[in-house]
């Protein structure tokens, strides 16, 4: 099968392409800029192209002769990226079905049991894009995961950094929510199984452990071999955590603000819509995949790889490094930060 990979240079996309060359698929690697088969690893099985997915003229080039196509595109480091992923669906969509696409797979994340009017930004406009892809004339199928697990995982991160980064952490008590997080091994093989199944809809996608994000990070520092305390923090606005949250970690600005609004609901699978591996297999737990993703030189999907952005690499821990140089590091973050949100920077 000739797939194309639009979204090729991302986290999941990253490992997905070699994932798919393992199985015996032709790859087509599509991203925004051109993408640079050696710094991933890629040989010259996979066509490596730049698409701008809002321009259609592009976008009918890329889809021209691909038999299905995996839908990797999110833009949250912008601050218009509910535009930008609307229109880049709608471009997507038109071109997959005029072209004769014959199947579509979205990675979406997790919807919460809410009315739609409470959900936040991002989850809205993931729900929004999986609605135009699904629309799109050709088999379709959203596959909604929770918290991917993984080194270089951006919503992974951003939890082991906080984990690992304080003594004491102050937990807001709207965090205390369940989530189900789902290592990125199993999400490769999702990926790969619906690309050959019938299965159109949305279907969610986790692992086998359901726990809050406060015992989420406790498992992120033992694994690290860090003691750490959280401390429920009753009062802390959305806002400010996000803010704070930016400022000490090295995540993408717009991206962290973006994810926080998200805590404020249970983040867990439907009973009855959640993928079961078609070959048999048990997924990944919590513990195993953050074991995977905290041993350096592992080398499989959950492990770093070179490729992924500097800003993933794990923080030092405040109690094993000298506190003037955490201050020092600490503040020429913070002004970095700030100046990134001014006009004209």
């Amino acid at each position: 099968m000739r797939v194309l990979v639009l979204g090729a240079t991302g986290y999941v996309g990253s490992r997905l392409v070699p994932h798919l060359l393992e199985h015996g698929h032709d790859v087509v690697a599509a991203s925004s800029s051109v993408p640079d088969p050696d710094r991933f690893g890629w040989d010259e099985r996979v066509e490596a192209i730049r698409c701008d997915v809002t321009d259609a003229e592009a976008v009918a080039a890329a889809v021209d002769g691909a038999d299905a196509m995996v839908y990797l595109v999110h833009s949250l480091d912008r601050t218009d990226f509910s535009d930008r992923d609307r229109r880049a669906a709608d471009t997507v969509a038109r071109a997959a079905e005029a072209a004769g696409v014959r199947r579509i797979v979205y990675l979406s994340g997790l919807v919460p049991d809410v009315p739609e009017s409470e959900l936040s930004a991002h989850i809205a406009s993931r729900l929004e894009v999986e609605r135009i892809l699904l629309d799109a004339g050709t088999s379709a199928v959203a596959l909604r995961a929770g918290v991917v697990l993984g080194a270089g995982s951006t919503s992974f991160e951003i939890i082991r950094q906080i984990a690992t980064l304080f003594l004491v952490q102050p937990v807001p008590t709207w965090m205390y929510h369940s989530v189900q997080p789902v290592a990125v091994s199993d999400v490769l093989r999702a990926v790969r199984e619906l690309l050959g199944s019938t299965v159109e809809g949305d279907v969610d996608l986790g692992g086998p452990d359901v726990l809050s994000y406060p015992d989420l990070m406790s498992t992120c520092a033992r694994e690290a071999g860090l003691s750490r305390v959280s401390v429920p923090t009753p009062v802390a606005p959305p806002g400010l955590v996000g803010l704070a949250t930016a400022l000490v970690t090295t995540a993408p600005f717009h991206t962290v603000t973006a994810l926080i609004e998200s805590l404020h609901h249970d983040m867990v699978c439907r009973p009855g819509h959640t993928w079961v591996p078609a070959q048999g297999g048990e997924l990944l737990d919590v513990g195993e995949a953050v074991r995977r993703a905290s041993t350096p030189l592992y080398a499989g999907p959950e492990g770093a790889l070179p490729s992924d952005p500097a800003w993933t690499r794990p923080l030092p821990a405040l109690d094993v490094v000298p506190l003037p140089a955490v201050g020092k590091a600490a503040a020429r973050l913070a002004v970095h930060r700030l100046r990134s949100l001014l006009p004209g920077t």
